[in-house]
C-alpha cells in the first residue's frame, strides 16, 4: 500500500468518524440556535425602532420631563449598539447584551410612567397606536427569547451526550449560553416605588 493510499484511507476514515460522531447533527442544531438568536435580536430591534417613534411623539406632543426622555434616547442608543454575533455567544457577551436591554427597559418604563401624567398625550392617536403595539413587541421578545433558550438547551444536551461529548469541543462546538433573569426579578415589584422613580 502506497503512502498516498494510506493518506486517502486515513482521510476517508476521519470523514466517516466525523459523520458517525454526530457532527452533522451538532452542526444542524448549532445553526438552529443561531437562527433563534437572530429572532431575539430582531425582536429587540423592532422595540428599539418603535421607541424611536415614541420619543418623537412625546417630544412634539406635550410638555415632558426632558431628562427622562434623554435617558430613553441614550439607553436606546446603547441597546442598539450592543451587537453580538451568533458565533460569539458566551455567557459574558449575553450578559452584556442583557444589561444594555435592561437599562433600555428601565428607562422606557420611567418614560411610560411620565406619560401617564399627560392625558392629552394619551389621546394622541400615534401614542395609542404605540401603546397597542408595544405590548405586542414585548410578547415577541418573550417568545423569541423562549425559542432561543429551547434551541440552546437542545443543542447543549446534544453536545453533552455520549459519544458527542468526546468530539464536540474538538470539532468546535461549545455550550450556548441561556438567558438568565435579572437579579431581584424573583421579588414582586413595588408599584409605589416604581412610580416615585
Amino acid at each position: 500500500m502506497t503512502n498516498t493510499t494510506k493518506i486517502l484511507l486515513a482521510v476517508l476514515a476521519f470523514v466517516l468518524l466525523l459523520g458517525g460522531c454526530g457532527y452533522n447533527g451538532m452542526l444542524t442544531q448549532s445553526k438552529k440556535v443561531d437562527e433563534k438568536w437572530a429572532m431575539v435580536e430582531s425582536a429587540y430591534q423592532a422595540r428599539a425602532d418603535k421607541v424611536k417613534g415614541l420619543a418623537a411623539i412625546v417630544k412634539n406632543a406635550a410638555d415632558y420631563e426632558r431628562q427622562t426622555l434623554t435617558d430613553v434616547i441614550e439607553a436606546r442608543s446603547k441597546a442598539t449598539s450592543v451587537n453580538i454575533s451568533a458565533d460569539n455567544l458566551t455567557p459574558e457577551t449575553l450578559a452584556q447584551f442583557e444589561a444594555a436591554q435592561s437599562q433600555f427597559t428601565g428607562a422606557l418604563g420611567k418614560l411610560l410612567a411620565v406619560i401617564e401624567q399627560y392625558p392629552d398625550l394619551k389621546a394622541v392617536q400615534l401614542y395609542r397606536d404605540f401603546e397597542y403595539s408595544y405590548d405586542e413587541l414585548e410578547n415577541q421578545i418573550k417568545f423569541a427569547r423562549n425559542e432561543y433558550s429551547t434551541a440552546a438547551t437542545d443543542f447543549n444536551i446534544k453536545i453533552k451526550r455520549i459519544p458527542n461529548v468526546f468530539y464536540a469541543s474538538i470539532l468546535g462546538f461549545y455550550e450556548k449560553p441561556l438567558f438568565k433573569s435579572n437579579p431581584g426579578t424573583e421579588n414582586a415589584p413595588n408599584v409605589n416605588d416604581a412610580l416615585k422613580q
